[in-house]
């Protein structure tokens, strides 16, 4: 009986998943959400000339990244940008953690570099924006002068 419970679990949450990788085009879609998110800029030849940490992993300041989304031409789209901090958080997966996004996605970095830009600017400074950090799923705001890591999105 407790099998039979398990595989019925199991396929449910199978049939759940709203998210679909196409590793021909490089994008994850979102079919609850609508939003197609670029699913792995580290191969992205416009982003191999962007600042690198002294860890080797390559990041942009908060500037950098939206420009970089803006440029983004990817699965024959153009229309690319940097997400806002809602949308960031809907691809972390609570349940898991380092990495705390949803497996669907490749190329998932070292836990201890796993924070992301989101377009949304921290309402009492300016300076600051939200971040995402998908190594615990938790969000936080960072000087924009800071190089972290960039995933874009359209929809």
């Amino acid at each position: 009986m407790k099998k039979i419970i398990f595989i019925m679990i199991s396929v449910s949450m199978l049939l759940y998943s709203t998210f679909n990788r196409d590793d021909t085009n490089g994008v994850v879609t979102d079919s609850k959400t609508g939003l197609i998110w670029q699913d792995d800029y580290s191969n992205d030849e416009d982003f191999s000339e962007r600042p690198i940490w002294s860890h080797g992993v390559k990041s942009a300041s908060w500037a950098e990244a939206i420009d970089y989304c803006e440029e983004l031409t990817l699965g024959g789209n153009d229309d690319w940008r940097l997400p806002n901090r809602k949308e960031l958080l809907s691809i972390v997966k609570y349940s898991a953690f380092e990495p705390s996004i949803n497996s669907v996605f490749k190329s998932t970095p070292n836990p201890a570099y796993l924070i992301y830009w989101s377009s949304t600017t921290a309402n009492n400074d300016t300076s600051d924006a939200h971040i995402v950090d998908f190594a615990y799923g938790s969000t936080n705001k960072y000087s924009k002068h800071v190089g972290l890591y960039v995933r874009c999105v359209r929809g």
